[in-house]
This record gives structure tokens, sequence and C-alpha cells, in this order.
């Protein structure tokens, strides 16, 4: 459940099960990046292991570990066999186009952290640990 109170500050509420069967899968996590000090290149691959195009819209993308920054996708059919990326603080039109717009690094590198992505319904679909 997402929420915007008067001052448009927005907050998620995501439904904690077990995930959900989803031929969309976190497949990588690219956590640390080469750019000193924000790591903007650092990134999570989501990859379409099923035989269906899947439109992405409304998708959440999050670091459970910290529970921010979260990644909310526009429309976008990721067909079979094929993955997008989303970066910390850079855009890549060949990956998807997908940006957290963080301007630090999200991605610890000296203690294991998790991404989740959860369907357009609220449900976890994918979680990964490095």
């Amino acid at each position: 459940i997402i929420t915007m109170d008067s001052d448009k500050s927005v907050t998620a509420y995501f439904k904690e099960l077990d995930a959900v069967g989803s031929d969309v899968q976190i497949t990588y996590i690219y956590y640390d990046g080469k750019v000193p000090s924000v790591e903007s290149d650092e990134y999570v691959e989501i990859t379409n292991l099923g035989t269906e195009p899947q439109d992405l819209a409304g998708w959440i993308l999050i670091d459970i570990s910290e529970g921010r920054p979260w990644f909310i996708f526009p429309s976008y059919v990721l067909t079979p066999g094929k993955s997008v990326r989303v970066y910390t603080n850079e855009i890549h039109p060949e990956y998807g186009g997908f940006s957290f717009r963080y301007g630090k690094a999200i991605w610890n590198n000296s203690v294991p952290d998790t991404a989740a992505l959860f369907n357009a319904e609220g449900l976890k679909v994918s979680q990964k640990s490095y």
C-alpha cells in the first residue's frame, strides 16, 4: 500500500509474506560500484525467466535491509529472457534507463544487504542477498 501525506511525502507498506511465484526475478546485485564515494554505478538486475512478457508498471524495488530507497517502475514490458537494471544514480538506456536517482551508495559493501521486488499488488515476488 502506498500513501501520500499532505506534505507530499510518500509512505509504502509492504506485505511481509513468503515470495509468491513469479518468473520475474532479481538475478544480480552489483553492490561495489567503481565511482568514488557515491557508487552511482551500482545496480540491481531483474530478469524475466519465463515465457510470457510482464508489464512492470507499479512494481517496486527496495533495499529491504534499510527500508529505503525504493524505485517504482513505470509501464515497461519485460520480454521473456530479457533483463533490466536499476542503477543507484545513473541512466543506461541500453538496460532500460532506470535509476533510483539516489545521491549516495545504496548497497552496503561490508555487510550483506538484501533487495526485494514487489509486484503491483504489493506482494513480494523476489528477494536476493549478497
